[in-house]
């Protein structure tokens, strides 16, 4: 029923999200997955350049190769400034947003700019203590079961600290529809709910989903759930996301 195209979080890649692949095949939709440039199947083309353009382009590539039309972009965590840049360099081809505790970034602010001092802090030292200029990877999700916990640990691996220090620049000012899962497990912990005041504020559709950081991995079930109520209103009613 909807092409739905994913930017993924940091150090992820397209395997994180292969439970979700079934689902969203059984409720209909067609599901892209594209991993960035030097993490997952693309590990061999890492680079000290590669920044957070560099992921823009390369989601921005499956829209223009594929030839995708009204999509809606899912951008999870990092991913929220991906698929802002995404939606910003291909508005044509984009019908809406859903940020899945994600950041959210105006004209000019890099991911780095959202957090607080002790995260800014372990993110820098992280690079300091390990090659120079990649961000290790963040302590994962502590209801992650232990055979999950092991699966993800074998395959994320360290990003360049460019795509977190590289301020987004837009062309213009975002108006296609946008939704906001905040994922209350994780609500006190991390920078997301400055994100979900911002889109409640600003009148979008904000829902809670009772899941830590990483629901595609620990409550994949529930989190299509809430996104096949969010696509299928959009579908019938021809509206915005509720």
């Amino acid at each position: 029923m909807t092409i739905v195209v994913l930017a993924h979080g940091a150090w992820s890649a397209a395997w994180a999200w292969k439970k979700m692949r079934p689902l969203m095949a059984a409720a209909g939709h067609t599901f892209f997955t594209p991993s960035y440039t030097g993490l997952g199947e693309r590990a061999h083309l890492a680079s000290r350049e590669n920044d957070l353009q560099t992921h823009i382009a390369d989601v921005t590539g499956v829209l223009e190769c594929e030839d995708l039309r009204n999509v809606v972009l899912l951008g999870h965590s990092y991913g929220g400034m991906v698929a802002t840049g995404v939606a910003d360099r291909a508005p044509e081809r984009v019908a809406r947003l859903i940020y899945l505790d994600a950041f959210v970034p105006q004209d000019g602010q890099a991911l780095i700019d959202f957090l607080g001092a002790p995260e800014r802090r372990r993110l820098l030292d992280g690079v300091k203590a390990g090659d120079g200029w990649r961000v290790t990877p963040n302590p994962i999700p502590p209801d992650t079961s232990a055979e999950d916990t092991a699966w993800v640990a074998k395959f994320r691996m360290p990003q360049s600290v460019k795509c977190f220090e590289q301020p987004i620049l837009l062309r213009s000012k975002l108006i296609l529809p946008r939704s906001y899962i905040q994922c209350m497990r994780y609500a006190d912990k991390g920078p997301f709910g400055q994100f979900a005041a911002r889109a409640r504020n600003e009148g979008w559709p904000v829902h809670e989903l009772d899941a830590s950081h990483s629901p595609n991995v620990t409550a994949p079930a529930a989190l299509m759930e809430l996104l096949q109520r969010i696509l299928l209103f959009a579908v019938m009613r021809n509206t915005p996301p509720i």
